[in-house]
């Protein structure tokens, strides 16, 4: 039951995170919470279908068929968050004015909250047919079966859950003015987190050479096994052994969607001075 709890919460505390986090950087779109609670039930009946095949997808390519699913996933997610970002680059300044005054919504918006159900879907979709896995797994393998197995579970995701909304609560307590760059460079950490992951997987694959496995290891001052340690990784990235192109995916990532957010946003429109009449 314990080790059932643990395993789900590390699974679906990084979706709670993205979760909570896109919930918190679209507020003020019309209509989210439907593409909230959409991309969510999406992913969950997303995640029982792969979870149902994973036999055939764990045979296909010569055994790596799961990791190239989740690299899918992954790189999916990261082009999902990476439009979000400047997406919300040309657009936030509005939306805080209407948010700041009640004005009318986002005419434009419709763009913005398809992403939100992507996002979620994807995020659901990857950490919910891990959990549905570990959950088999562990209700044939351990004693006290399937119970067991569920209570724990069901322990694991109220626990996931409950940081997942102690984050968006947080986050709606940011001040206005500075809501919106918050929330933007957490989305952009999360996205470079979703890259590191996938240099790890490509590196597994023998894709990609590791340029240093690892460069520093911090295992011995936090796990990332750990309540902290699994949060971090969520929002951050977290990874105590990285390796080499690990770091290159996520500063690259950064560099780029940072770049991207700089040119998509609208210049300030300097008004030319006007010179005064002199009095007779």
């Amino acid at each position: 039951m314990f080790a059932a709890a643990i395993v789900v919460f590390r699974e679906s505390l990084e979706a709670a995170l993205i979760i909570s986090i896109m919930a918190a950087a679209t507020r003020g779109i019309p209509a989210r919470s439907r593409w909230i609670l959409g991309g969510l039930l999406a992913g969950l009946a997303g995640a029982a279908v792969v979870a149902s095949s994973m036999e055939f997808i764990s045979d296909w390519a010569s055994g790596m068929g799961q990791e190239w699913f989740n690299i899918g996933i992954l790189t999916l997610a990261v082009g999902m968050l990476a439009w979000h970002n400047i997406w919300m680059a040309v657009h936030g300044r509005e939306m805080a004015a209407q948010a700041a005054s009640a004005a009318r919504a986002v005419l434009d918006g419709s763009r913005e909250r398809s992403i939100i159900f992507l996002v979620i879907a994807l995020a659901v979709l990857r950490e919910g047919s891990e959990t549905v896995l570990f959950l088999y797994s562990m209700a044939t393998s351990e004693e006290g079966g399937m119970q067991a197995t569920l209570l724990g579970g069901g322990a694991g995701l109220a626990a996931g859950a409950l940081v997942g909304g102690l984050l968006y609560g947080g986050l709606l307590r940011v001040p206005l003015r500075w809501f919106f760059g918050v929330t933007g460079v957490l989305v952009l950490l999360l996205a470079a987190s979703m890259a590191s992951q996938i240099a790890r997987l490509l590196i597994q694959a023998d894709v990609l050479p590791s340029w240093g496995m690892p460069l520093w290891d911090t295992s011995a001052v936090l796990e990332q096994g750990s309540a902290l340690g699994s949060i971090l990784h969520g929002l951050v990235g977290y990874d105590p052994q990285p390796a080499g192109m690990q770091l290159v995916f996520y500063l690259t990532t950064v560099a780029v969607i940072y770049a991207g957010m700089r040119l998509a946003s609208p210049k300030a429109v300097v008004q030319p001075a006007v010179s005064m009449p002199l009095r007779a």
